[in-house]
């Protein structure tokens, strides 16, 4: 016998709506970062002396495509599982904190022109990123192995950060 519960642990969402939930915030954290990093590329960030690791300015966008669509794949995925699945709103939770602190950084880097707060918030992004690769793993392998390039990336990005910091101090 079928109990309400039963129901309620096999829903899953529509399609349109883990589409939606999917992309949507990822293009959110796209935009309001692009709108605080873009303007301060030409002055401020021209001007700060840089390691010689330091990538070419037009590679961070096709760069950041990339990753924000490995991650709306690999959270799509876990939206598609069904809601009562042990662990899946956890994963949801650490997936959407840890987009907070990746538009969170370029508020502080490039917004606040300031690399040390960057250092601060792109830390507790490295440690948000590592959970939601643990936390999606028991849930669907493809959607954590989907975010280890990302996971790559900001562990560069914080190495580039912190040399920033320590040629602009």
């Amino acid at each position: 016998m079928t109990t309400p519960a039963d129901i309620r642990a096999d829903h899953r969402p529509p399609l349109w709506a883990a589409l939606a939930i999917a992309i949507l915030p990822v293009v959110a954290a796209s935009v309001a970062g692009s709108a605080v990093t873009v303007p301060q590329i030409p002055a401020w960030y021209a001007g700060l002396a840089k390691p010689p690791f330091n990538p070419p300015n037009w590679i961070f966008a096709p760069v950041w495509t990339t990753l924000f669509a490995l991650m709306a794949l690999g959270v799509f995925r876990i939206l598609r599982l069904p809601v009562g699945t042990p662990g899946r709103r956890r994963a949801l939770l650490a997936y959407h904190l840890q987009l907070l602190f990746n538009i969170g950084w370029s508020f502080a880097f490039f917004g606040a022109n300031s690399p040390l707060a960057g250092l601060a918030v792109i830390l507790p992004l490295l440690v948000l990123i590592i959970a939601t690769i643990a936390a999606f793993r028991p849930l669907d392998r493809l959607a954590s192995n989907l975010l280890w390039p990302y996971l790559a990336w900001v562990a560069f990005a914080t190495l580039l950060n912190a040399s920033i910091w320590w040629l602009n101090r």
